[in-house]
């Protein structure tokens, strides 16, 4: 966990890392393509100390995607969380169910 010290009137942005891309195929042959992101985001833990929060993006062709933020503050298993979703290739409308079981 890395703890920051935030400075009076400063905003932490969440950033968005792509870290693989996953193409499959349908039972009907019908091909897809899923982009895996890890989310990285600010908690407050109040008296002006707050640390990184990790979540995850999936994102489809057509321009669906679902995100779930703040899942944990471990690096270690938010990496485990997005190598089971690479590994399935789970998609958006998926993804929120898949994080459910895996917590």
């Amino acid at each position: 966990m890395v703890l920051r010290i935030k400075e009076e009137g400063s905003r932490y942005k969440m950033r968005e890392l792509l870290v693989d891309t996953c193409t499959g195929e349908e039972e009907d042959g019908t091909a897809h393509s899923f982009q895996y992101y890890i989310l990285v985001d600010e908690m407050e833990l109040g008296g002006g100390l707050s640390c990184e929060s990790y979540g995850v993006k999936v994102a489809g062709p057509d321009g669906e995607e679902a995100s779930v933020p703040n899942i944990t503050v471990s690096v270690e298993r938010i990496d485990q969380l997005l190598e089971l979703l690479r590994r399935n290739c789970v998609s958006p409308v998926t993804l929120r169910d898949v994080v459910l079981d895996w917590l």
